[in-house]
């Protein structure tokens, strides 16, 4: 099932599951009886599937991108967070602000927690995961490493528009099938498979929950392999994950 959010023409924003080219509405996140009459997905406008209370990225979570840095795997998750401002969703015009260097995509994986969880284990972790959305994570690379004295994790990944989500939440993937791949204006630029994670969902989830309460609709996106690399205004990127479908933005100036 395919759960997402969209602005009508009319400016209501509506959640809910997709069905037949129509938008159900639902109550709650995840769950909930139909509360309205289904409303036409064409005309409208795709927003993230999600507000996440909490966007984490992680680094150097895919073993072939580790070994061509030669980084040793991570025991636990490396991981950053994007405020709420630098969420866009599906079709999205994502502005590179003036003067900040380069900026790269990154396709990944993002994970959408389904239920409130603290310091469980992998078992309750993989039942927590409510599904998964394309994630786009866009950075500022020269920004990161400019201070030698700090690495700027967060600035670098934080403008707006610089996480990219959606266009929906899928549920009931395995996610070890799944391959993301990445085009920039329609020339393939990554392919992957999701089962090279070093650290799988229900690990992150796990290992993440012990850190930090992780809530019903906070995103955690499992970070990039091989293939990510600058882009310039104008570029089209999208995230394509079969079985979730394809996450499209513009790149603006």
């Amino acid at each position: 099932m395919d759960w997402a959010r969209i602005e009508t023409p009319d400016g209501r924003e509506v959640f809910g599951t997709i069905e037949d080219g129509l938008l159900v509405p639902r109550s709650a996140f995840g769950k909930g009886d139909p509360i309205g009459s289904p409303v036409p997905l064409h005309g409208s406008k795709r927003l993230p599937p999600c507000v996440p209370g909490k966007f984490i990225g992680l680094a150097n979570n895919f073993h072939a991108a580790a070994a061509r840095s030669g980084l040793p795997p991570p025991q636990h998750p490396l991981y950053f967070l994007k405020p709420a401002t630098a969420l866009a969703g599906h079709e999205a015009t994502v502005q590179i602000p003036p003067d900040i260097g380069r900026v790269i995509f990154e396709g990944e994986l993002g994970i959408v927690i389904g239920q409130s969880c603290r310091a469980i284990g992998p078992q309750e972790a993989e039942a927590a995961i409510f599904g998964y959305t394309c994630v786009n994570d866009l950075t500022a690379i020269d920004i990161l490493n400019a201070d030698p004295a700090f690495a700027q994790w967060t600035r670098a990944k934080a403008f707006d528009g610089f996480g990219v989500i959606g266009p929906v939440i899928a549920t009931g993937l395995d996610w070890r099938s799944l391959t993301i791949r990445t085009l920039v204006n329609e020339r393939e630029r990554q392919s992957y498979p999701a089962a090279d994670m070093i650290l799988s969902p229900p690990e992150i989830v796990s290992r993440l929950s012990h850190d930090m309460t992780l809530l019903p609709g906070d995103v955690i996106a499992c970070g990039t392999s091989i293939g990510a690399r600058p882009v310039k205004a104008g570029d089209h990127v999208a995230i394509v994950i079969d079985g979730i479908g394809t996450l499209s933005v513009t790149m603006g100036a």
